[in-house]
């Protein structure tokens, strides 16, 4: 093959590398340009307060939760019975899922919708969705606990560490040790106002979420009411 030939193919080949490579921004920047419109159109506070207001019919202030069951067992899990009897974890999901939108001091009504339950069978319903929400938030406050005792260590630790820091300071000229003392004294304090800040401020937002389930309001009905 003549260099000429040669010369050709690659300036062909670049060519086509340029071209491959403008498609793709173009591509890239088109997608982008549909991803900021969709959010410009539907997140925003306007769209957002007007679809709770649709989807979860706050005239009264109560937030209205719709759960349709075409066959009750697919309410409980087939593994448990008696007094462990559970709902499907899809339930919980359900109910997670549709009320994470709402903020945490708002009312919620969950109505189930069944034409096969028995009255024992819905008191049975209720008991458990509220033990299982009773359970969770049993574990949110031993977690809410335990990472207040964490804080209470790393702020006890940091203050004995400031402690040997402002000794050593005083007292010896060992450069070593005062900047390890410092780092230790630091970091504790750091790590315990950041705990402080970040994951009780979490924690706390989760025990609300919950116990505004474990209090909702449970209704019954048959499918031809509605």
């Amino acid at each position: 093959m003549a260099k000429s030939e040669i010369k050709k193919l690659k300036t062909m080949v670049k060519l086509s590398l340029f071209c491959v490579i403008i498609k793709m921004v173009v591509y890239v920047n088109s997608i982008e340009k549909k991803v900021k419109e969709k959010i410009k159109e539907y997140s925003n506070d306007d769209y957002l307060i007007e679809y709770i207001k649709n989807e979860y019919s706050l005239n009264d202030g109560s937030a209205d939760i719709i759960l349709k069951v075409g066959n009750k067992n697919d309410l409980f899990d087939s593994r448990t019975f008696g007094k462990q009897l559970n709902l499907n974890d899809s339930i919980y999901s359900f109910i997670d899922n549709k009320t994470s939108m709402l903020d945490n001091d708002v009312s919620i009504t969950l109505n189930i919708i069944s034409d096969e339950l028995e009255n024992y069978e819905k008191e049975q319903i209720k008991h458990v969705i509220s033990e299982h929400y009773a359970i969770e938030l049993y574990k949110a406050q031993k977690d809410y606990k335990r990472n207040k005792i964490k804080i209470l260590r790393l702020i006890l630790v940091g203050i004995l560490f400031l402690f040997f820091y402002a000794l050593i300071s005083f007292k010896f000229s060992s450069m070593f040790f005062i900047d390890v003392f410092g780092f230790l004294f630091s970091f504790s304090l750091w790590q315990a106002f950041e705990n402080l800040i970040y994951t009780l401020s979490d924690i706390k937002l989760k025990r609300e979420a919950i116990t505004q389930k474990l209090i909702m309001n449970i209704k019954y009905s048959g499918s031809k009411e509605n």
